[in-house]
């Protein structure tokens, strides 16, 4: 089978809602993240065959096809394409499976899979709500409805079920919480972002530009105590484990990878970091919604002809703490492995972006440590999980 790799990665560090990076328009800081992929990789700009971008809030300032305005804010030519994803919050992960399936099928041999969203600028939910709010329906239809009676499918709510099923306690949660911010400290200090992380102009929507560059995390809390996580209320107030410290934070930000064929790699003179050694996706309970990526990497596993400890790192996203704890405890993996410098609980989770951030966090993790194996999963509105498996070249 065709073969797909990863040449060239790049993120903007995360920032807060309302922080140093919401005076971006997000398909100019998009735009920021595509002219360092090419950049990066040296490659002619118009050699691109196509972008495929992540973005979950579709709505305002994101809307119109987000992936070919970010295209028409960068250094690509005009004649590269854009194409806009929406897997919630794997949608990057999903770009990057689509890039990766072009070049696998042999129809395309460059093409980079992106990811942005501005939460300062489109609040989550909006795409859902406006339109509700002005009398144009809500996206739960009547068979839906009929199927899923009396359910209001909530994130929060499977969280909290997530939890309470796989016997998390407060402090199991809590204690995770402060070792992601943990990691991503000594991350940050050992320089483990730098390969990964292009510098942006800081702008904030309240003060415009600040006159420097945006290049660390801004969500790390550098001065935290695991004291502090036991004064933070629960975000349920029956029965709740869950706070807003042990849960991914609201955040702006970009990110991407150049994906290329065993064709591109010749004709483009470029140099793999890593091939793609497997990609799935798999549908599970949509009331629990959370709980996809553990029998999607059950099943991702399987099919690579693999165990769980043939894999070197794992990235899981941290949409709430509870997800990765119940993933390590069902996997029955090892936690040294997982989201080694530390998770969206720290580093923020800007949602359309999130999938091809923890890609270039793996990516760069992996060449660090010189490990060979590296897999990404994260859960999904709906009830959906991809899986990336990917080798270290």
């Amino acid at each position: 089978m065709p073969q797909a790799y990863i040449v060239a990665v790049a993120r903007t560090a995360g920032g807060k809602r309302n922080g140093r990076l919401s005076g971006w328009h997000p398909a100019d800081l998009a735009g920021q993240v595509l002219n360092a992929l090419v950049q990066r990789s040296g490659i002619d700009p118009a050699a691109v065959d196509d972008v495929v971008m992540g973005c979950v809030g579709q709505a305002g300032q994101q809307s119109f096809n987000v992936a070919r305005n970010a295209v028409l804010s960068s250094v690509l030519p005009a004649s590269v394409p854009g194409t806009s994803v929406d897997r919630q919050c794997g949608s990057s992960q999903q770009a990057l499976q689509f890039a990766a399936q072009a070049v696998m099928s042999g129809t395309m041999d460059a093409v980079i899979a992106a990811g942005v969203e501005s939460m300062s600028r489109v609040p989550m939910g909006l795409p859902a709500t406006l339109p509700a709010k002005h009398g144009f329906g809500f996206y739960v239809s009547e068979e839906m409805g009929r199927r899923y009676p009396g359910v209001e499918f909530s994130q929060f709510t499977g969280a909290e079920r997530m939890a309470h099923k796989y016997g998390l306690s407060r402090q199991m949660l809590d204690d995770y919480s402060f070792n992601s911010h943990q990691r991503a400290i000594e991350a940050a200090r050992a320089g483990a972002f730098d390969q990964e992380i292009v510098a942006v102009a800081a702008r904030s929507l309240e003060q415009g530009d600040l006159g420097e560059l945006h290049r660390v995390d801004e969500g790390i809390r550098f001065n935290v105590t695991r004291e502090g996580f036991d004064t933070v209320k629960t975000i349920q107030e029956v029965d709740g484990l869950l706070t807003a410290a042990s849960a991914s934070q609201i955040s702006d930000g970009a990110s991407g990878v150049l994906v290329v064929s065993e064709r591109g790699l010749k004709a483009l003179g470029v140099e793999p970091l890593a091939r793609i050694h497997h990609l799935s996706v798999l549908g599970h309970d949509p009331v629990i919604m959370l709980e996809a990526p553990i029998p999607a990497t059950q099943r991702a596993l399987q099919r690579a002809g693999l165990g769980v400890n043939d894999i070197d790192l794992y990235e899981v996203n941290e949409a709430f703490a509870s997800v990765p704890l119940a993933w390590l405890k069902a996997l029955e993996a090892d936690p040294a492995r997982l989201n080694v410098h530390g998770g969206a609980i720290a580093l923020g989770h800007p949602l359309g972006a999130s999938g091809t951030r923890l890609m270039s966090t793996l990516v760069q993790a992996l060449r660090r440590r010189g490990a060979r194996y590296g897999l990404q999963t994260m859960c999904e509105g709906g009830g959906l999980a991809n899986v990336t498996i990917i080798e270290r070249l």
